[in-house]
This record gives structure tokens, C-alpha cells and sequence, in this order.
């Protein structure tokens, strides 16, 4: 049998306090979701401003990226790359730049998705948060 780390409570709270601060720091309005290695939501912030919109993305994106162990714009990339015939996958809701999986020793714990702002600024924002825990 193998052991593998999970996301503690406190891993949580530090990924979404850091990513908040990147966010704040450039002045961005954003939606935060914090999922664990299925896709389940742990944490959300919707910071003053952000988009109504951006509270249905955020968790989207970071399920996308905890299910598919890969950070969400590999799948966008698939399809503006013409493989539009992955719009059908199954379970796959945030195929957009900005999900980042949370990956440790070769195994996801989770992900974190981020919503409104440009996507590689989205990306820049889960990415901080992700570094708050040494990932």
C-alpha cells in the first residue's frame, strides 16, 4: 500500500491567504477556489470587485485541473489547437487558463483555480498561492 500527502486545513488557509495577497498586490478582482485531489471545493474567496461570473469559473478551473492532474490550459491549448472534440469530455468544466493542479512527489493533493483577470494573470495568482506551501 502507498502513503500519500493530502492537504491539511492549515495548507488551505496558507495557499488562499497567499494567493489573495498576489491578487490584492496588482489590484486584480478575482475569484479563488481551492479544491482537493477530486475536484471537491475547500476554499473560496470572492474578492471585492470580482465578477459574479468568476465564482462559477474559479472552481471550474481548479476541478479541471485536480481531475486532470495538469494545469487547465493544456486543455484550452488542446482545443484552440483544433481538437475541439474534447469540449465533450465528461466532468471537465473550466477548460481555460488558470487552473493550477497542486502537485507533490509526483501525486496531486489538489488545485487551485482563479477567475478575473487575463488567464496567465489567473495562472500567476493560483501559482502564488501554491508557493505559500514549498510546492
Amino acid at each position: 500500500m502507498k502513503t500519500k500527502s493530502v492537504l491539511e486545513f492549515a495548507d488551505v488557509k496558507a495557499i488562499a491567504a497567499a494567493a489573495e495577497a498576489e491578487a490584492l498586490k496588482n489590484n486584480w478582482a478575482v475569484s479563488i477556489a481551492i479544491v482537493d485531489d477530486g475536484g471537491h471545493l475547500l476554499s473560496f474567496q470572492r474578492l471585492d470587485g470580482a465578477a459574479p461570473i468568476s465564482a462559477h469559473i474559479a472552481p471550474g478551473k481548479a476541478h479541471t485541473a485536480a481531475m486532470g492532474r495538469r494545469e487547465s490550459k493544456v486543455y484550452e491549448d488542446m482545443i484552440n489547437g483544433g481538437r475541439v472534440s474534447f469540449l465533450s469530455a465528461p466532468n471537465l468544466e473550466g477548460m481555460l487558463e488558470g487552473g493550477v493542479p497542486i502537485l507533490k512527489d509526483g501525486q496531486c493533493l489538489g488545485a487551485v483555480g482563479v477567475s478575473g483577470v487575463k488567464s496567465n494573470e489567473d495562472a500567476q495568482i493560483a501559482k502564488a498561492g501554491i508557493a505559500a506551501i514549498g510546492l
